[in-house]
């Protein structure tokens, strides 16, 4: 199922490592060969679920839903005391990159120091749902999850970002250098299916914060299956 743990120490925390995901098979095959060493070299306690949306009722991708439904879908499997979500197609290139769990109340946004800007920072609310972010499980449920209402390309991560700051949360980044933070993105088809209604869903997404997201999450689990490589989660949206 994905799962790791280190045979001559404690992991402090147990890590779910969730992975949205659609038609990108190959991007998959080169991360889970790339992360599983990178990982075990960290000595963590870690289980990598890839929730894979269907084309059963062919939805647009829905990124922050399939979030969700592996944070659900993990907790039921076995106690996460952090979650880091992670798109398939980036991966750190520094071992000093720590996947570790961030202070609760402090969640940590990993990849801002990416090749396709040219390793330059960005600004903390550019991409700070996407990429790779990591969070404790007891902020992510005072958050409310990621909006299930962005489907296909469209503004769940900012939206994501406003909850975290709505709760006076501290985003945090590394407090390592920034070449240590480097991340490395795999080329991939630029065309996606885009919100055309995303703007006007971000504007009007405070109004949904307690009502949209954990708390009314419906879906309809596939199949679930334990991988050699990873948990497999896959589910149709509803």
């Amino acid at each position: 199922g994905g799962s790791y743990r280190p045979k001559d120490c404690q992991s402090r925390n147990k890590v779910a490592i969730i992975l949205p995901f659609r038609n990108r098979s190959q991007h998959l095959t080169v991360f889970l060969h790339y992360m599983h060493p990178f990982l075990q070299r960290q000595q963590l306690d870690y289980t990598i679920f890839v929730v894979e949306q269907t084309g059963t009722y062919g939805l647009p991708f829905n990124r922050g839903m399939l979030l969700n439904v592996g944070f659900v879908e993990a907790q039921r499997s076995d106690t996460f005391q952090c979650f880091i979500f992670h798109d398939v197609d980036i991966l750190p290139e520094d071992d000093r990159n720590i996947y570790s769990c961030p202070e609760i109340g402090r969640p940590r946004h990993m990849s801002f120091v990416i090749d396709i800007h040219d390793y330059k920072p960005v600004s903390l609310m550019f991409l700070f749902g996407g990429g790779v972010i990591a969070i404790s499980a007891v902020d992510f449920v005072l958050a409310n999850g990621y909006s299930n209402a962005f489907s296909g390309l469209g503004l769940e991560d900012d939206d994501f970002y406003r909850r975290i700051r709505r709760l006076n949360m501290s985003v945090a980044r590394p407090n390592i250098p920034a070449e240590h933070l480097r991340y490395r993105t795999l080329y991939h088809d630029p065309s996606v299916d885009v919100n055309p209604n995303r703007q006007q869903l971000f504007d009007d997404g405070y109004l949904r914060f307690e009502s949209d997201g954990l708390i009314n999450l419906k879906y309809r689990p596939s199949d679930i299956e334990l991988k050699p490589l990873y948990t497999h989660v896959v589910v149709d949206l509803t």
